[in-house]
């Protein structure tokens, strides 16, 4: 990693720092942003709750966590000389869903949303690229990395101290022009620009994603016990899901979007301004069983530059059988289990079990 070296740092040529604010995030709204803030590289405020976090045991197999802590909170140990950090996010609904409502579709797979078309990490890097090199013609020479969600950075807790939103109940970050449905991305500068301030909260006394999550993974306002999360569970997670938590996973095959359908801020959301999140080879409104019928050819071809490609193909097989196991009884569902037993690893194996015990827990 390169670092941001002092001695490169160059005056803005006389450039006005809040009319170069503005022309900044201007051009971020060109290159398909739906907002952009100024923050200041300090997270310290981050720190405990994170090793609160650590300690209770929430983050489960997420080791990742543990590590650079301080280069968490303080961005500039990460990247040395940096002075201001632009934060971005990036609307990725296709389609806006029905005002505090989850779709009950049993037969159908679930993906979340985000994950239906291209890699938001891509995406986003991809585009701040674009972005500092807009920044370097216009002010001269200057220092600059991009991040999405891919080293230890707090991007949730800048952009909030910069008004990007609050922190929702669901922990999720909230802007009230524009809901959740968005990913974050930053841009550490050696630049001088002036930070924006924080936005206020408005979550009020509503519990509403505390109370719909599948597996109560929300133990408490702000609070989420990864352990529990439909999201880590089908996602991060690799091993043998507990069985107590698959009848909430439902038809989750990877992520859950459930505590942000419920939200009643995202009656604001708003929908992706780029192509790159249109769902890819019918991961809007696939069946449970037509995945199941992928082999890992297939998986990694139809998974190419996809996010859910993170899970792997076995994991995402499990995902799949505990669907087809929630799923309406079918006879032609436990005959396909059946068939399936002898192509899939250990793991897997012990979720098409299951599966085929609860669809015949449900026989007529």
């Amino acid at each position: 990693m390169s670092a941001i070296r002092s001695s490169q740092h160059i005056p803005m040529q006389q450039l006005d720092p809040e009319a170069l604010k503005a022309w900044i995030k201007a051009q971020a709204l060109q290159l398909g942003f739906a907002d952009c803030v100024i923050a200041r590289p300090d997270a310290q405020a981050e720190l405990p709750r994170l090793r609160e976090y650590l300690a209770r045991g929430y983050h489960g197999n997420m080791k990742f966590l543990q590590e650079n802590l301080e280069k968490r909170a303080d961005p500039t140990l990460l990247v040395p000389g940096t002075r201001s950090i632009i934060c971005v996010r990036m609307n990725y609904l296709v389609e806006t869903p029905k005002a505090r409502h989850i779709p009950d579709q049993p037969n159908t797979a679930i993906i979340a949303r985000y994950a239906r078309g291209r890699d938001y990490h891509k995406i986003l890097r991809g585009r701040l690229k674009q972005l500092a090199t807009r920044i370097r013609e216009k002010t001269g020479s200057f220092e600059s990395r991009p991040f999405a969600d891919s080293a230890p950075v707090f991007e949730k807790s800048l952009a909030e101290n910069a008004g990007m939103g609050w922190t929702g109940k669901h922990t999720l970050l909230i802007h009230r022009q524009s809901g959740s449905f968005f990913v974050l991305g930053e841009l550490f500068t050696s630049l001088e620009l002036p930070f924006d301030l924080p936005a206020t909260a408005h979550c009020g006394s509503c519990t509403a994603c505390i109370d719909i999550c599948p597996t109560q993974a929300i133990v408490a306002p702000y609070s989420l016990d990864a352990r529990k999360c439909i999201a880590y569970l089908t996602i991060e997670y690799q091993g043998i899901i507990p069985a107590g938590l698959r009848r909430g996973i439902g038809n989750r095959v990877f992520g859950c979007d459930d505590c942000q359908l419920i939200c009643p801020w995202n009656r604001f959301a708003r929908k992706a301004s780029i192509a790159d999140f249109n769902p890819r080879h019918g991961l809007d409104h696939i069946s449970l069983l037509e995945l199941w019928h992928w082999n890992e050819a297939t998986f990694l071809e139809r998974t190419e530059g996809s996010p859910i490609r993170r899970t792997g193909y076995q994991s995402f097989m499990r995902n799949i059988a505990i669907g087809l196991g929630n799923a309406p009884y079918s006879a032609s569902v436990v005959e396909t289990l059946k068939a399936s037993r002898s192509q899939h690893d250990e793991i897997v194996q012990v979720h098409i079990d299951w599966a085929i015990a609860e669809q015949y827990g449900k026989q007529v």
